[in-house]
């Protein structure tokens, strides 16, 4: 528990850098850009976003799984690059899709669909998963902190070359997807000089012949992946599709700053997965732990949302932007709900059941999906926070039921090659 608490602290500093400077590039482009323009900016990296969620394979989790092994984590780690460039010829074709079919759903002028596509590639080769498996295999946390904050850093310097020099929706894009290559490199330099990458190891089947639950695991982790990375992307262009660019551009800002929690959730997610594959047993009772302490934090956290929100909407964004206070709150809540669940949907996913996990979300966000025209023309950009409210408290209900029904959950991590001993069950 000292571990977990030291790594997430670590996280959560990389976290606090991030919150800080992200205020200043949202500030600069919402200022910069106004409703309607940062609307577009808003389409353009969610779009970029949705794809490298949606063709991302999560391989983090690979190298954390099967990188432990007394071999080392050279397989795993070439079955995750291998995978990670799977990606970004699969996330091509799909942003390729996506792009020219854009201009019959979304409102993006033509001459941004360039430069759209362009920064769905950058996103794509920018995917940074495997070396983060690698620094939390270790549980090199600080290292990944470090690289990180490369980031917002980056994102910050941008917004002001681009608030001087370019303001306007190109230069914005162009910052962001810089910044992208330059927390990937940082991730690949760090990870390299840690960790001995061994180029010859790149295979998609290697692995897979030593564990043939391999795929069945790729599959679930990289769906479950993508609902909960690219369903905030997704709702912010379905947004845009049924209400115009002010609508997304708005969304988007209230998202940003009310669904904060959702990235902290995201964060004891990932600090939390290495600490449940290891502790076998007591996996529950610690998922549980969090989960309790977890409960306390959203409670606060909606709270200060509550009484300062509307102040910080206007001190960031401007004016213009505080009649999304009500959606920044209820995206708030929504944030702090799953925050209680991270921990819950991390334990399914350390014991082998990634397949419920992901249905337990995928249902859910489907329904907000397909209730969100009428939520918006009922209440707006309101009725579209609570459509995300709806899914984030099923979903979190629904790996709640996961883990009560389940007797006994035996952990299905792969013992050493040529022994088959029986595993022991947590509860």
């Amino acid at each position: 528990m000292r571990r977990l608490m030291r790594n997430i602290g670590w996280l959560l500093g990389g976290r606090g850098v991030n919150a800080v400077l992200s205020l200043v590039y949202l500030a600069l482009a919402t200022r910069t850009l106004g409703l309607e323009a940062f609307g577009y900016f808003a389409i353009i990296v969610a779009l970029g976003q949705t794809v490298t969620g949606l063709a991302n394979f999560q391989t983090w989790q690979f190298v954390v799984r099967w990188g432990s092994e007394p071999e080392g984590p050279g397989e795993a780690t070439g079955f995750a690059i291998a995978l990670d460039m799977l990606s970004v010829v699969l996330g091509t074709i799909l942003a390729a899709g996506l792009v020219w079919s854009a201009q019959y759903w979304l409102p993006l002028p033509k001459e941004l669909l360039w430069l759209t596509f362009a920064y769905c590639f950058v996103s794509l080769a920018a995917i940074r998963s495997t070396p983060t498996g690698l620094l939390r295999l270790r549980f090199k946390y600080g290292l990944a902190t470090a690289a990180d904050s490369v980031l917002p850093v980056a994102r910050a310097i941008g917004a002001i070359l681009a608030y001087f020099y370019m303001p306007t929706v190109t230069g914005f894009v162009l910052a962001w997807g810089g910044a992208e290559v330059a927390v990937a490199l940082a991730y690949w330099i760090i990870a390299a000089r840690s960790e001995k990458i061994d180029l010859s190891q790149i295979s998609l089947l290697r692995l897979p012949r030593d564990h043939p639950d391999a795929w069945r695991f790729v599959w679930a982790t990289n769906m479950s992946g993508s609902l909960a990375v690219g369903a905030k992307q997704v709702m912010i262009l379905l947004v845009g599709a049924i209400g115009g660019e002010a609508y997304a551009g708005g969304f988007r800002v209230a998202s940003q700053l009310g669904q904060a929690l959702v990235q902290l959730a995201q964060t004891i997610s990932k600090a939390i997965y290495p600490e449940l594959v290891e502790a076998k047993e007591d996996a529950l009772a610690l998922a549980r732990r969090m989960a309790n302490i977890a409960a306390i934090g959203g409670l606060l956290a909606i709270g200060i949302t509550i009484i300062f929100g509307r102040q910080a909407l206007v001190l960031i964004a401007g004016q213009e932007f505080s009649k999304m206070y009500w959606t920044m709150v209820i995206l708030a809540i929504a944030g702090a709900i799953e925050l209680i669940g991270a921990s819950l949907e991390s334990l399914l996913v350390s014991v082998g059941r990634a397949g419920t996990a992901f249905m337990a979300r995928a249902i859910p966000t489907l329904l907000a999906f397909a209730v969100l025209e009428t939520s918006i023309g009922w209440a707006g950009l309101k009725g579209a926070s609570f459509a995300v409210l709806g899914a984030s408290a099923l979903s979190v209900i629904g790996f709640y039921i996961a883990i009560l029904s389940l007797s006994q959950i035996h952990i299905t991590i792969d013992p050493p090659k040529g022994q088959k001993p029986p595993l022991p069950p947590l509860n």
